[in-house]
């Protein structure tokens, strides 16, 4: 049986939220249900609290992978009226520095977070269709609990510097690499993971430097934990492409290419963090030669 301690989700009643839930929420019958119960959630107290409930019941070993008839996740996820999604290139300057600009930064980075919950869990829900080992679920399980509680801590950030999560626009270009991928998740696995969590690894180094220069050194604890994380799951990421790569015999680097260069609706820029990523197995061989490449829309 597999066992994992539930990590802290602090500040905003999720932990009594979960008990509501117990007493009030049939728990799905099985993961596929779950996931699919996650994705489409409105009120995002409820998406968290039930990724919690999920993973804990996943492992405890007391969900099934799936039902007798699919059930799969919509073309968009449950979102509340606000934040306001605007095209990328629509969203509003802002400045970087201040309390105004720390506020602006924790709201993109819950923004992100948020949607990596989504992606995971549809992730999940897709997978359930799938002859995947346990070992896949036990791994994407642990991501979308992880990311739940990266946006739990990030809300209640924002709440202590005087904001709240949905009073700033945000953009939803991160969900169109979900809808790009929805059937093929050797696609999702090389966009999602490997490109835009990658990223992070990147530039969260260098956030974290800022915040803790200009003395939030709260907001740059979180940001620790999220890298930390992070580098896990583009780790996952690598560990299950190359499976899937083994799956279609084709080779992983190759296949890589291909598919960012037809589904990436953005660029692969550098600078990289090399040693982060080749610590999760991303090494240079898969990203380096994607470095020109930009689609124009």
């Amino acid at each position: 049986m597999t066992s994992m301690r539930l990590p802290e989700a602090k500040g905003t009643e999720f932990r009594p939220l979960l008990k509501r839930l117990d007493a009030e929420f049939d728990m799905p019958a099985d993961l596929q249900a779950g996931a699919v119960r996650v994705v489409t959630s409105r009120d995002l107290r409820v998406k968290v609290a039930l990724a919690y409930r999920l993973a804990r019941a996943w492992f405890q070993s007391s969900l099934a992978r799936r039902g007798a008839r699919p059930v799969l996740p919509p073309p968009l996820p449950g979102r509340p009226d606000h934040p306001v999604l605007l095209p990328p290139g629509r969203m509003p300057r802002r400045s970087a520095s201040g309390l105004k600009g720390r506020i602006a930064l924790i709201h993109a980075l819950a923004h992100i977070e948020l949607a990596a919950v989504d992606l995971t869990f549809d992730l999940i829900a897709r997978g359930c269709e799938e002859n995947f080992p346990r070992s896949f679920f036990d791994n994407w399980v642990q991501v979308g609990l992880e990311e739940a509680k990266h946006f739990a801590m990030l809300a209640d950030r924002l709440e202590a510097l005087g904001s709240y999560y949905g009073a700033l626009p945000a953009h939803d270009g991160l969900w169109q690499a979900g809808v790009e991928t929805a059937e093929d998740l050797t696609a999702r696995m090389a966009l999602v993971p490997l490109v835009l969590e990658a990223r992070g690894l990147d530039v969260t180094p260098s956030t974290i430097n800022r915040l803790e220069a200009s003395g939030d050194t709260e907001s740059a604890a979180i940001l620790k934990v999220i890298y930390r994380d992070e580098q896990k799951h583009v780790a996952f990421g690598a560990k299950w492409f190359r499976f899937l790569c083994d799956r279609e015999r084709c080779a992983p680097e190759p296949r890589f290419h291909a598919l960012v260069r037809k589904h990436f609706r953005g660029q692969v820029k550098g600078p990289f963090n090399d040693r982060a990523r080749a610590e999760a197995g991303l090494t240079p061989g898969f990203y380096k030669p994607l470095m020109p490449i930009a689609r124009q829309f």
